[in-house]
């Protein structure tokens, strides 16, 4: 894994595997390279990671890059996923885009729901 957020000065980062998904995900679907980040109530933990292609950058939203591609997170979302990363996983279970998240006291196995 790569270092915390905190410690590379950053509100938020994506890994090079995460940009590297996003970015043939982007291509497939004749789509920016923008991946959304937000956070909603819900979840077996109280709120849940959501996850989708952006067409664009809107004013409220926090953006940090790698290798070209573009991770944006709305400021209300920010303050629960501050310190974060973004990866790309793939194991035995299958694939999915994790968030490391210093904020989160628990979370659900499945790793998509968290509690603060």
């Amino acid at each position: 894994m790569t270092e915390t957020a905190e410690i590379a000065g950053q509100d938020i980062i994506l890994t090079p595997s995460a940009a590297k998904r996003v970015a043939a995900i982007a291509e497939k679907q004749d789509k920016p390279a923008i991946l959304r980040l937000s956070v909603e109530g819900g979840g077996c933990s109280g709120f849940q990671y959501r996850f989708g292609l952006a067409d664009g950058i809107e004013s409220d939203d926090i953006a940090v890059e790698e290798s070209g591609v573009t991770l944006v997170v709305d400021d209300i979302s920010l303050d629960l996923v501050r310190g974060s990363a973004v990866d790309f996983v793939e194991s035995l279970g299958g694939s999915a885009f994790q968030v490391t998240n210093p904020n989160a006291a628990s979370g659900c196995g499945c790793g998509s729901s968290f509690s603060v």
